[in-house]
């Protein structure tokens, strides 16, 4: 949820940010929670059909292994593995967007990347071993709610627009993170990163409960689970109906669902009139 400024690929995006976007920067688009509106940057619905590696990517791999040829310090060759690791990353992502995990492959991998396929199976043995790094850094993306500053209301109007941004400006992510939980060959893979975030991921429950109980719920628990089933439900309509989905509509049913002030600025997402879902 809260972008990092470091790891950038060609598209301008980190990869470490390949969650729910900027919830801090969509908070400032809920009415009466202060600024204009959010802006969404980095969404990574930017994948490339049939395209490898750009002339600058070919380059950057050309001069990291020219430069493995020469003397170099510590932090070089740190920052160096640590360049090759962002590319290759940002290159599954793009790949298993695009094609599906089941159908994309190492060498799709690394023909994107601009790598040799041993540098990728150096740092990733295998394909599950790239998908449970991109799982890894989403579930730190939804930890982020934690750091939400504010009262209860705003804490809650800023998870809602985290999520609903995150939804609608990176649907390919969201995507690959859905079919990467759902599918069988993949969910052990999925179950396995969940377990290790067990502790970060109770601080996010009991971050989303203790903002119910300040409002007063009954039972915050409920709807601590109630709100994540409801915006990941949103999510996979938003995956599945990109362009007729009505994103603001939505946001404004659940804010008068909450109780909160409606939103007067709308987020900085295109989104439809409601009529009818269908896919196009």
């Amino acid at each position: 949820m809260v972008p990092v400024t470091h790891g950038v690929h060609e598209t301008g995006c980190d990869i470490r940010s390949l969650s729910v976007q900027s919830i801090s920067a969509s908070r400032s688009a809920a009415a009466g929670f202060g600024g204009g509106p959010g802006r969404a940057e980095c969404p990574w619905g930017v994948a490339r059909p049939g395209r490898g590696p750009s002339a600058s990517d070919r380059l950057s791999g050309l001069e990291e292994r020219a430069a493995i040829r020469l003397p170099r310090s510590a932090s070089t060759n740190s920052e160096l593995r640590e360049k090759s690791r962002e590319r290759i990353l940002a290159a599954a992502l793009e790949v298993f967007a695009e094609k599906g995990y089941e159908a994309a492959s190492i060498s799709d991998v690394t023909e994107r990347a601009g790598v040799s396929r041993g540098l990728v199976t150096y740092y990733f043995p295998g394909k599950t071993r790239l998908a449970a790094e991109l799982l890894d850094r989403w579930l730190d993306g939804i930890a982020g709610i934690i750091e939400l500053p504010g009262t209860p209301d705003e804490r809650l109007a800023g998870i809602i627009d985290g999520a609903l941004m995150a939804a609608a400006s990176t649907l390919p992510i969201q995507r690959l993170a859905i079919s990467l939980m759902m599918q069988p060959g993949t969910h052990p893979v999925f179950a396995e990163v969940e377990a290790a975030k067990s502790p970060r991921l109770s601080q996010v429950e009991d971050a989303i409960r203790s903002i119910f109980a300040a409002r007063g719920a009954p039972d915050p628990t409920v709807e601590e689970m109630l709100l994540r089933a409801t915006l990941e439900g949103i999510t996979v309509k938003m995956a599945i109906y990109p362009s007729t989905f009505p994103l603001e509509a939505i946001r404004h049913r659940l804010y008068a669902g909450y109780a909160l002030p409606a939103p007067t600025t709308p987020l900085p997402i295109q989104s439809p009139p409601p009529d009818r879902l269908r896919a196009r």
